[in-house]
């Protein structure tokens, strides 16, 4: 079994700060049907949201990396 590491500090109401392995995050709301922000150190913006019933709603963006054209002279 893997070991893994993942910590959480509440900075305010409303505002947690997440710590793991690879990144920090910052997350959001997510209280009384608001939607939940999380905003993480390498680029992933997450918004997600408990609807009723089973259902739920998440969306998931990535920065993507610039490639670099090299010039020619």
């Amino acid at each position: 079994m893997p070991l893994t590491f993942r910590k959480s500090f509440r900075i305010l109401p409303g505002v947690t700060l997440n710590i793991n392995r690879k990144s920090v995050s910052v997350t959001t709301g997510g209280k009384d049907g608001t939607p939940k922000h999380t905003v993480s150190s390498n680029g992933r913006r997450t918004t997600s949201m408990d609807l009723p019933g089973p259902f739920g709603y998440r969306h998931t963006s990535t920065k993507r990396s610039r490639r670099r054209s090299k010039s020619s002279d």
